[in-house]
């Protein structure tokens, strides 16, 4: 067990109490086994002042890096834990489990100051030594001679084995003629632009049809002030918008289409990365496609791309939910561009306005939502980001690049843990995947709620058939052509009764069935069928367990009339209700016929009937309503 291993290797240990708790989100390695990360946006995140310690400027390559022969890339093994905390911050990451409460020992994944604590530390470790960088867990390397490069490595690894620093061998690189760092290509002749950074531009496929030639435009017209000439150079290209145009894309429109591209690529466009400036992400996605642009919030508040990035969708991303989809667009945004981003604010831009709600950066990961969203949320907690909505027609940079993505050669999409069993694997259960499948298929309402989990949903609840749904439709999402609210599968209606049988088989009782279903399954009113079956069932119900009868315990005899009295309501009889008064110390009866049995009615006469004997000390009912 993931918790048991940490333990063992000393970094949690378990704690009696913390004000400082923090939920768990499990996410699922690819190679099956658990990793158990803290959701610190809700706690010290929240109220802790940012360690912004500065990661290396661009300028920071040409001192340290430049004239450089040869160039060695360290990469630390799980990196932020080989660093101790101190006795004080141990109790700001607290984790909440089901086993109690643990504290890390070390610096953990998620805590928003990780990055600039990880920086000053390791800058601490390699300081006096020169042509050394350190960004994060990236260390490069340099000489001006293979004999400087060596000493200075050697250097380098004797500091690190002496403090006891691990690296991950795999991810190293030795000795390598060039390495690329910040979007920059490095080498022994010099520092330059790495083409990547507008091959989402230069590669782009010619639009095939009216709707990629708009999002097209539409990028384009997003930098249109710093374009000169820009519709007469696309004049060919407007042409075929034109109503009653028949689409036919010739010589002309291609030349068209390559001039713009350049002038997107060209000088009077593009930035260079200026850590000092703030940085905005544009991510986007289609049906197809995801598209992301990096740019600069300039000092006239208008934006200029430093780098553009598009891909097309595998075929298992194309069954995702839209939410997925825009979501997806953002990671691979924000993975693509990780070397900008990482350690520097960032403002998140999507036209997809329940991301929002979902990665806002100050509300905790949603537990309800599918777990590749889950696991999304967490990699975006490692970033310093704000997210923001920006309608669509308003977000056309990205939404270009989505719509005419480069071609990708991945085949298997990039995710761990995203095959799902819908208990197709296991012998007892009563129903599989398929099954499931094809009744959601066949299923009027399911069928509906799989198209919009696919295509978008409506602004409104369309028809209240569906509105158990529509109110979860953020969590909704689509495996196989099954349908998933969270971790759980939806059953359909033919398979709900068999899904009630097994779950009865050995008369468990009403709170384990339920807590088993809720683990895996959901329908509506799915708590209430189990109940159902249970107060449907005789075995059940001869066999429960009955609430312990409580022992008689007769009052105590009162010291004086009128001190305790008794009153309850009688009848109907003859069209009149009574009520009845017992004096407890006399047994004294009061009987008075009331036309109305209200507690308006039952104060009066009370009021009367203390007029009459005087106020008692205490008033014995049955807890009726019309009393109280």
């Amino acid at each position: 067990m993931e918790l048991e291993r940490l333990e063992k290797e000393g970094q949690i240990q378990q704690v009696e109490f913390s004000d400082w708790a923090a939920p768990i989100v499990p996410v699922v390695k690819e190679n099956g086994s658990i990793r158990i990360c803290g959701d610190y946006k809700v706690t010290v995140n929240a109220v802790s002042k940012l360690d912004n310690y500065p990661i290396p400027k661009t300028e920071d390559l040409y001192a340290t890096l430049g004239g450089g022969q040869e160039y060695t890339k360290l990469d630390l093994n799980q990196a932020y834990q080989q660093i101790e905390l101190d006795e004080d911050s141990k109790r700001y990451v607290t984790i909440n489990t089901h086993k109690g409460l643990f504290r890390y020992n070390r610096l953990p994944y998620g805590v928003a100051s990780s990055p600039g604590i990880f920086q000053r530390t390791l800058e601490n470790v390699v300081q006096g030594i020169a042509n050394v960088l350190v960004r994060v867990d990236d260390i490069l390397i340099t000489g001006k001679t293979r004999e400087e490069h060596l000493n200075t490595l050697s250097e380098v690894l004797s500091r690190f084995k002496r403090i006891g620093i691990r690296l991950k061998k795999q991810k190293c690189v030795f000795m390598a003629e060039e390495v690329v760092y910040l979007g920059f290509k490095i080498n022994k002749h010099g520092i330059y632009p790495v083409e990547s950074k507008v091959e989402a531009i230069d590669k782009a496929p010619s639009p095939t049809n009216v709707t990629e030639l708009k999002a097209y435009l539409g990028m384009l017209n997003y930098y249109n002030r710093f374009l000169a000439n820009l519709s007469h150079l696309l004049k060919p290209l407007h042409v075929l918008l034109q109503k009653d145009t028949k689409w036919s894309w010739e010589k002309e429109q291609e030349k068209a289409f390559i001039e713009s591209k350049q002038l997107l690529k060209s000088a009077s466009v593009l930035v260079h990365f200026d850590p000092k400036k703030k940085l905005i992400l544009a991510c986007d996605a289609s049906p197809y496609g995801l598209g992301a642009v990096l740019s600069h919030k300039m000092d006239d508040g208008s934006d200029k791309p430093i780098a553009y990035t598009s891909r097309t969708l595998t075929s298992a991303e194309k069954n995702y939910s839209v939410l997925e989809k825009e979501s997806l667009a953002i990671i691979f945004g924000i993975k693509k561009f990780h070397q900008y981003l990482y350690g520097h604010p960032v403002t998140i831009i999507t036209d997809h306005k329940p991301l929002i709600g979902l990665f806002r950066e100050d509300k905790p990961i949603p537990t309800m939502a599918a777990s590749r969203i889950q696991r999304w949320a967490l990699t975006l907690a490692a970033y310093e980001y704000t997210i923001v909505y920006k309608e669509g027609s308003l977000n056309g940079n990205a939404d270009g690049l989505s719509r005419l993505p480069l071609k990708t050669n991945i085949e298997k999409t990039p995710t761990p843990g995203d095959t799902i069993l819908l208990m197709e694997h296991l012998a007892t259960t009563p129903v599989d995947a398929k099954q499931i499948q094809k009744w959601t298929r066949k299923d009027t309402i399911l069928s509906m709620v799989l198209r919009y989990i696919l295509n978008g949903w409506p602004s409104k609840c369309p028809s209240e058939d569906i509105k158990q749904y529509y109110s979860r439709k953020n969590e909704l999402c689509s495996q196989d052509g099954c349908i998933l609210w969270g971790g759980r599968v939806i059953i359909p209606q033919p398979g709900r009764e068999a899904m009630l049988n097994e779950l009865h088989q050995g008369h468990p009782g009403i709170t384990r069935m339920k807590s088993l279903a809720r683990s895996y399954i959901w329908w509506p009113g799915m708590d209430n069928d189990l109940e159902l079956t249970v107060v449907n069932c005789y075995s059940c119900q001869e066999n429960r367990k009955l609430p312990a009868e409580a022992p008689l315990h007769p009052w105590e005899y009162p010291s004086h009339p009128w001190s305790r009295i008794h009153i309850d309501f009688a009848g109907p009889f003859m069209n009149k209700s009574f009520l009845i008064m017992v004096d407890a110390y006399s047994k004294w009866i009061d009987i008075h016929v009331m036309n109305s049995t209200t507690s308006e009615a039952t104060i009066a006469k009370l009021q009367q009937t203390f007029a009459t004997h005087g106020l008692c000390d205490l008033i014995i009912s049955d807890n009726g309503s019309r009393i109280y």
